[in-house]
């Protein structure tokens, strides 16, 4: 044999022709090279893959430890100049001269014999990865040291695959040095590395996953290292990984288990990580395999699940990358770059099929294995939480998923050391503030055995955390609902027998999800809050049960802040009123437990709220109680104990609480009636005041009782508390709450007592009640006690009695005084002497009384007396002067005199000018008051009637409030003015007038008497003052334009008159500019209504217009442009900005409309008006042409069409394109009337704006297509108006001009412009509104309905019934037609049924093309419409008449041949064919099984149904046979080699369908006779005629009766008769299972008989199974372990 050298050197002469003639293929084959590695490998991590993986599929020695070394080292050992150079070492057996012709050649491998084991590298390509990173690679192996080259080779131009024979650069001497020991690996790679490959080589290397070494099953030790000659240099992060396994073989499905531990040790530290390890084979189904793969014929999936933290570095993980906590290895096919699974390819797709069968495989056998359940939650850390990006993927997940789901895996909580597992769906998980519960209930001896007695098994505890919800949820596993808890509870003794924290934990979990999952539970039926019970015992409520039907509490809980003996005391008192109350309070223990509770607060908020557990004070107690007393009279006093002594003794009430308590609680009164409303109470009778003084009730109207005498005795209550006798009134009486002069308060009424005198001391009883009640007497009590004469009194010395009202209490010396100086009245005085000096102490509540003691009041006493006088007659002079004499006295003595002349100023004494007045209503006349007397009617004392001596008393008038001086009295003369005035006034009378307006306080009178009268003296004569204009010097020349504007007569009144300008205005007269531009204004208005203001006034307004028009208000500016006072040249008056004065801008369009030009002719205003353009102009008249253009929009006037020049038409859209620019801007109805007139010139005729196009360069129309404007008229400016074309109604945008094209084709009859109009149509997706416009043109000369149309008719069928538009128009067109006129793209369902019916009719002969072509239509359309359509409307159905050709009969006379043995015979006997056709052979768009399911659904019978049976021998069998065992006939045997066949991939049949199949063979009830089977049929057809049919078959399989008869096997017959009884056998269930399948009956028959004769020997089926590739699956084999179980 040839040395290695030698091998070389014969590889390069004869393949290369290096060193002979050279190959003419050589530069094809480096080009085949060169691309095929560009396109394999996209990226630089590809070559570390497939070499490992090339390592992997080497061959090694046994009992090697298989290694894979990587050293980078910085030595330039190839002197290639290389800076870094990568070196690999495998102890594998070496390269082979097989392997080098391989490595030598492109497409060549040396594995193709282990395809079955599905390797993966491929050494002659695989290698050539490493051009990726070097251009030149050496191989020293077994003798070989070759080197290849990316270049041509000089000698025959071909790179890569050429060998080159290494003597030095490297020795092995020099690599011996870098591995560092003296014996070198079987084979070594040096690879020097390309610049720009050495940093990612580097990184890739240093982060090289330790979990490669998982799938590898030969390699057991990786490493990395660096090798440089100053180690600082190092860059690449050096790792050694090892593995280690323990196998575990599961031979009973084929598959293995075992665990595999893998160390890695790097930058001196080491990390270890164990992982389970599932591999399982599969068989590779027939429909998954692919060429890539040819000869493989099982698929081995390994999975990874990491048993601790994984390893980690780098770059991903090895297997395939999915987002699942496992790794998943197998033989998938890559793409080129190795970096990516071709995911969608079916071979993959196989492998994915197969993952989730071994993942549930793998995850059952880890988590039933032995061990505490406590471990299991980490093995489901494994499952597939996380959905992949991939779809592929998510299916995996999805199917291992629904796989679980039924699977009993998941652990249930016992307190057995038994562990039970469960499907997820059939466990239920508990919120974790339960399981708390829970847990504490069981450590305080609660036994929670029935734990799982509540409709769910309860998922451990220890996989029942927050941690675990992700996988939780993924399995399905759902909380348990909501009443499971209240069965939990109200089954166990949690609420009993845990302790008070517990409890208190249980009710704020309740609490916690009261909203969210009890509110509406049986949770509130259940006896879960504990009381005490009247008794003191412990009892329990429901919380539907703790309430009234009105809601109100029934158990009760003390507020936080009350300790033990306040609790008590409610719970004490609470049992005192037990015959009244029904109230129960939460016992002493749980409350207190309730007050040191962290949560009490919210728990407390839930108990209050939801539980309606009220919480209550000592207040809202005793509140509470109070609605319970039902007015018995033992509680009620019992009740007043309870506030007096929770009050006054224990302090648990404050003084308002026990005020509010009091107050609504009923009292028993001295007739044992309870009152609940009342006023107030009295003390009992006995010992009181106010029985002295008043006798009897008198405040019993006001509300009042009197007390019971039970409020007086001593009382034992609540067990230990006790009242004193009169303890308890005593304390009503000192806290008001029960009364006693003059305590009570006086009553609405009138006492007898005060109608006479009083006793001193019943006096001052009288007097301290007032001093009491002082500020709140009752009016009828006040009105007795001042009206009744009971109080002693001295009058003049003389004692006596008067009411209180009537008397005075004075000082001596002031009544003397007073009694001297009145000549009229006599004054009582109370009578000090008898009631002594005490009576001054009750000053205050003699005054409240009517009690009088001051001067003023005599004063005012001996004034109301003098009235009294003048109200009975009139007093005389002498009076009057006496009056003003004592008010003198009193005067000169310095006693006041206020309080006596307040009570006579009033009164009307004093006589007048006016008749009797009262002095404030009197004035004292002087000359100083002529003017104002002429003015008004001012009442003057009367000086004839009372004396001249009267006025000698004018300081005392004054004093009573006469006027004595004039003194500007102004508002004396305004309140007695005269009027109103009619006439006339003198000056100083208006003068008088006008001073009053300015100083009277209200001169509102005065104002009005003004307005109304034609009081002032104007130029025109009198006139009212709103008619007058007081004149200015600044501004009269705007009253100069019109004459007769009144003007204030200056000379008349004088210059003071314009010193009162406000006071002028108040009563009207026009003073201001403002007001006399109004007055203007008014004339000019009136003026311009009459269309009376003349050219002269005009243009005097118009100068003065020019000086004053900056201080013009508004309302004359207003006035100015709105008044229509401008002539114009159509004849009319308008306003200035209704007018335009004329300029040169305005001749072209002024022919076509009719504007309002000022008339500045020389027989109206004449050029002369243009000088005032400025003021023209700031009136709103329009200069401007842009400002005008608005005139044009409501003055057009179009004329003849053919009279309107271009230069008209352009100055109108120039008007349209200013008008524009406003964007609020919207044209006036009668300007879109006008101007939508055919006025435009276009190519179809004169055309309205809407029915104008804009022709657009870019259409595929042509310009005389349609009415297009004529740009040979207009010009080329007209296609400059676009935007103005468009706002008038011209179609300017192409795509819009749809419609209108659409017009055109009524019009045209050329052909190529209508197909040019269609074009134009599709291309802008235009479709017809209305059903007229709804029609195709068809080239040949007719117009088509869409409904008579179809785009496309591909099965030939429609060519005479419907028009098929793809024949006449392209493709563009056709989806026009589609998307416009609804075209169908190809006939529909009602299409084909009515050519089905025309069919029926006409007797057609279908071909077996048509047939397919129709009934391939149904089949791809099926649905419950297509359905419903085909059974109303198709009458024949397609028969097989043993031809080409095919017949249609009535649906009723053919049949689906479900039972071939009858089929069979009835095609023998029967001259025509009954049995619906179908296509042979069946294919996956055709399946004839669904074909026969149409024919079903729409009418046609199953013939196994049809048929009647007629037994002739047969019944005599049924009669006298008994039936056989069903075992002994259809064994195990037979069950599994059906199901195997069923379950072949090429009969595509689906588990369900296979199962029933089966299903149907075991309900079979089977019969055999010694004697032959004799049976008859009989087929009723719909003309009446019947088919008769029989057979003597050896085996018989009736479907309908589910009954199976079979001849007994006569052995002596030989041979012979057991073959046809095994065959006619095998041919019946062949038959009955597969006649969906007619194509299959015979291969499974054949089976059948084969292992018929053998009886179905299980060694045999399985060999039998084996070698037709047939297997059952585990759903397969659950079924034959049902019928058949193990013994």
């Amino acid at each position: 044999m040839a040395t290695a050298k030698e091998h070389i050197d014969e590889i390069r002469r004869t393949k290369f022709s290096i060193g002979g003639d050279l190959n003419p293929l050589t530069e094809d084959l480096h080009q085949a090279v060169k691309n095929l590695s560009a396109e394999l490998y996209a990226k630089d991590v590809h070559f570390l893959m497939e070499l490992i993986q090339n390592a992997e599929d080497n061959e090694y020695s046994e009992g090697v430890d298989s290694s894979l070394e990587f050293i980078v080292t910085s030595r330039d050992i190839t002197v290639t100049g290389a800076s870094s150079t990568l070196l690999i070492f495998n102890n594998e057996k070496g390269f082979s001269r097989r392997n080098i012709d391989s490595i030598c050649s492109v497409g060549r491998s040396t594995k193709k014999g282990n395809r079955k084991r599905g390797y993966i590298g491929e050494k002659g390509i695989g290698f050539k990865s490493v051009f990726l990173i070097t251009s030149r690679p050496y191989i020293f192996s077994n003798g070989y040291q070759i080197r290849f080259h990316e270049d041509p080779c000089p000698h025959c131009n071909v790179g890569y695959i050429v060998p080159e024979w290494v003597d030095e650069s490297p020795t092995l001497s020099d690599i011996r040095k870098i591995y560092g020991s003296a014996t070198l690996p079987t084979t070594v790679m040096v690879l020097p590395l390309k610049a720009d490959k050495v940093k990612p080589v580097k990184h890739q290397l240093s982060n090289i996953h330790p979990q490669v070494l998982l799938f590898l099953t030969k390699i057991k030790r990786l490493s990395v290292r660096e090798d440089n000659e100053n180690p600082l240099l190092n860059t690449v992060n050096e790792i050694a990984i090892s593995s280690e396994t323990n196998f575990v073989q599961r031979k009973n499905i084929d598959a293995e288990s075992y665990t595999l531990h893998l160390s890695a040790e790097e930058n001196g530290g080491e990390n270890e990580c164990h992982y389970f390890m599932w591999k399982q084979k599969f068989p590779v189904r027939q429909e998954n395999r692919v060429e890539k793969r040819q000869g493989v014929e099982e698929w081995v999936i390994t999975l990874a699940f990491p048993g601790g933290e994984p390893l980690q570095r780098g770059t991903k993980s090895p297997g395939m990358v999915t987002n699942f906590p496992f790794i998943i290895q197998a033989d998938f096919l890559l793409a080129s770059s190795r970096e990516t699974i071709l995911l969608d390819n079916k071979w993959n797709k196989g492998i994915l099929d197969c993952v989730p069968v071994a993942f549930v495989k793998a995850f059952e056998t880890f988590v039933k294995a032995p061990g505490p359940v406590s471990n299991l939650p980490r093995m489901f850390r494994f499952l597939p939480v996380n959905s992949s990006n991939f779809q592929e993927l998510n299916v995996v997940r999805e199917a291992i998923k629904s796989k679980l789901i039924v699977e009993e895996i998941v652990p249930s909580e016992t307190q057995l050391p038994q562990r039970f597992f469960h499907k997820p769906r059939e466990v239920g998980r508990l919120m974790p503030a339960f399981w708390n519960i829970l847990t504490k209930a069981r450590e305080q001896g609660v036994s929670l055995l029935h734990l799982s007695s509540h409709g769910k098994y309860i998922l451990s505890d220890s996989f029942d955390r927050e941690e675990y919800d992700q996988i939780l949820n993924f399995l399905g596993v759902e909380p348990v609902d909501s009443e499971w808890y209240a069965k939990c509870i109200q089954s166990s003794l949690l609420v009993e027998e845990v302790s008070e924290d517990v409890y208190l934990e249980l009710l704020q979990f309740l609490a916690d999800n009261w909203r969210s999952t009890f509110h509406c539970t049986n949770i509130k039926n259940i006896p879960l809050l504990k009381y005490e019970n009247h008794g003191g015992g412990l009892s329990f409520r429901s919380i539907n049960g703790s309430s009234t039907g009105g809601g109100a509490s029934l158990i009760y809980l003390c507020p936080h802040s009350y300790g033990s003996d306040r609790i008590m005391w409610l719970l004490d008192w609470n049992k005192e009123f037990r015959s009244v109350a029904n109230h129960y309070f939460v016992p002493k223990v749980t409350q207190e437990a309730i007050r040191s509770y962290s949560k009490k607060e919210t728990l407390t908020q839930w108990l209050k709220d939801h539980a309606k557990i009220g919480v209550v004070d000592m207040y809202d107690y005793a509140v509470i109680l109070r609605k319970s007393l039902n007015n018995e009279r033992k509680a009620l006093v019992s009740y007043v104990h309870l506030l007096y002594h929770s009050f006054l003794k224990k302090d648990y009430l404050s003084w308002r609480q026990f005020d509010s308590l009091f107050d609504g609680t009923p009292l028993i009164d001295s007739y044992g009636y309870d009152h609940s409303t009342r006023h107030g109470a009295l003390v009992p009778a006995e010992g009181s005041k106010w029985a002295g003084l008043v006798v009897s009730n008198v405040w019993k109207g006001e509300g009042y009782i009197e007390l019971s005498e039970d409020y007086l005795k001593a009382g034992r209550l609540a067990g230990k508390v006790i009242t004193k006798e009169k303890e308890l009134i005593g304390f009503l009486s000192d806290h008001s709450k029960a009364y006693d002069i003059p305590l009570i308060p006086p009553p609405n009424s009138r006492i007898p007592a005060v109608s006479a005198p009083l006793t001193k001391e019943n006096a001052f009883v009288l007097l301290k009640w007032i001093r009491k009640f002082r500020g709140s007497i009752p009016q009828t009590f006040l009105t007795c006690i001042k009206e009744g004469s009971w109080l002693k009194i001295t009058l003049s010395g003389c004692p006596g009695s008067r009411p209180p009202s009537q008397s005075f209490m004075l000082t001596s010396s002031l009544g003397n005084v007073l009694q001297n100086g009145s000549v009229f009245v006599d004054i009582p005085l109370v009578d000090e002497n008898y009631y002594g000096v005490e009576i001054k102490d009750y000053k205050e509540e003699l005054r409240t009384i009517g009690v009088m003691s001051e001067c003023g009041e005599a004063c005012e006493f001996i004034g109301k007396h003098l009235m009294s006088l003048a109200a009975s007659y009139t007093l005389t002079r002498s009076n009057v002067i006496s009056i003003l004499n004592f008010i003198k006295f009193l005067r000169t003595n310095y006693l006041p005199a206020d309080k006596f002349i307040s009570n006579i100023q009033n009164g009307k004494w004093l006589r007048t000018s006016c008749g009797d007045r009262a002095p404030v209503e009197a004035v004292l006349y002087d000359k100083e008051w002529k003017t104002a007397s002429e003015i008004s009617d001012i009442p003057f004392i009367d000086v004839d009637h009372h004396g001249e001596e009267v006025c000698k008393f004018k300081t005392e008038l004054q004093l009573l409030g006469v006027v004595v001086a004039y003194n500007g009295s102004h508002q004396l003369i305004v309140d007695h003015l005269k009027g109103p005035f009619w006439f006339s006034l003198p000056a100083d009378s208006i003068i008088l007038l006008l001073q009053c307006i300015r100083r009277a306080e209200s001169s509102e009178r005065v104002v009005k008497a003004l307005k109304g009268a034609k009081c002032l003296k104007t130029q025109a004569g009198f006139k009212s003052p709103d008619e007058c204009v007081l004149c200015d010097p600044e501004w009269d020349c705007l009253l100069q334009v019109f004459n007769g504007i009144p003007l204030i007569h200056g000379s008349f009144y004088g210059e003071s008159i314009f010193s009162y300008k406000n006071e002028l205005k108040q009563i009207g007269v026009v003073v201001d500019f403002e007001a006399a531009t109004g007055v203007f204004t008014r004339c000019f208005k009136e003026r311009a209504k009459k269309s009376s203001i003349s050219k002269e006034n005009v243009m005097t307004f118009l100068s003065c217009y020019r000086v004053l028009s900056l201080k013009f208000p508004t309302d004359l500016k207003s006035c100015i442009r709105e008044e229509n006072w401008l002539r114009t040249r159509l004849g009319d008056y308008r306003s200035p900005r209704d007018c335009i004065l004329f300029g040169p801008e305005w001749e072209s369009i002024s022919p076509i409309s009719l504007l309002p030009f000022i008339d500045d002719s020389e027989n109206y205003y004449g050029k002369y008006i243009h000088e005032y353009k400025k003021e023209l102009k700031s009136m709103g008249v329009v200069l401007d042409f842009k400002d005008g253009v608005k005139f044009v929009a409501t003055r057009l006037h179009l004329k003849n069409p053919s009279e309107i020049s271009p230069a008209n038409a352009l100055a109108l859209l120039d008007c349209i394109q200013i008008l524009l620019k406003d964007k609020n801007f919207t044209f006036p109805e009668a300007f879109s009337k006008i101007v939508s007139q055919p006025w435009l010139k276009t190519h179809a005729g004169y055309r309205s704006p809407s029915q104008s196009l804009l022709f657009d360069t870019k259409c595929s129309l042509k310009p005389t297509d349609g009415p297009f404007i004529d740009e040979t008229h207009y010009g080329f400016k007209m296609a400059s108006y676009k935007k103005e074309l468009s706002a008038i109604g011209v179609i300017v945008d192409i795509e819009k001009g749809c419609p209108l094209m659409f017009n055109q084709l009524d019009f045209l009859s050329e052909t190529s412009t209508i197909v040019r109009i269609y074009e134009y149509l599709c291309q802008h997706n235009w479709k017809p509104e209305s059903e007229a416009a709804r029609r195709i043109w068809i080239p040949n000369g007719r117009w088509a309905s869409p409904e008579k149309c179809v785009i496309s008719d591909k099965s030939g069928l429609f060519g005479l019934r419907l028009t098929v538009l793809d024949k006449h128009y392209t493709g563009p067109s056709l989806a026009y037609f589609s998307w416009a006129f609804q075209v169908n793209p190809s006939p529909c369902l009602d299409d084909y049924c009515e050519l089905w019916k025309f069919w029926e009719t006409s007797d057609h002969i279908l071909s077996h093309d048509d047939c397919c072509k129709f009934w391939g239509y149904v089949i791809k359309h099926w649905n419950s419409k297509t359905e419903k359509t085909l059974a109303e409307e198709l009458v024949k159905v397609p028969v097989s008449s043993g031809s080409d050709s095919i017949r249609m009969v009535n649906k009723h006379d053919a049949f689906i041949p479900d039972d071939l043995q009858l089929k069979e015979l009835f095609e023998k006997s029967s001259r025509h064919p009954i049995f619906v056709w179908y296509r042979e052979p069946s294919l996956p768009s055709f399946p004839w099984t669904k074909l026969l399911e149409i024919f079903q659904r729409i009418g046609v019978r199953n013939i196994s149904e049809s048929v009647q049976r007629e037994d002739l021998s047969l019944a005599n069998v049924v009669e006298s046979e008994e039936p056989v065992t069903r075992d002994h006939f259809i064994g195990k045997g037979l069950l599994k080699l059906i199901l195997g066949y069923l379950s072949n991939p090429t009969l595509a049949m689906e588990v369900e369908k296979r199962h029933k199949a089966v299903e149907s063979l075991l309900d079979l009830t089977v019969v055999e006779t010694v004697e032959p089977i004799h049976v008859s049929y009989k087929l009723s057809m719909s003309s009446g005629k019947t088919l008769n049919v029989k057979a003597s078959p050896m085996v018989l399989w009736e479907r309908e009766s589910s009954m199976i008869f079979t001849q007994k096997i006569d052995r002596s017959k030989g041979a012979g008769n057991l073959i046809e009884h095994a065959t006619c056998f095998s041919q019946a269930i062949s038959q009955g299972l597969l006649w969906e399948h007619s194509d299959n009956i015979d291969a499974l028959s054949a089976l059948l008989t084969s292992a018929f004769l053998l009886e179905f020997n299980e060694e045999v089926v399985s060999f039998l199974m084996k070698s037709k590739n047939l297997q059952t699956f585990m759903v397969d084999e659950d079924i034959i372990s049902s019928v058949f179980p193990s013994k």
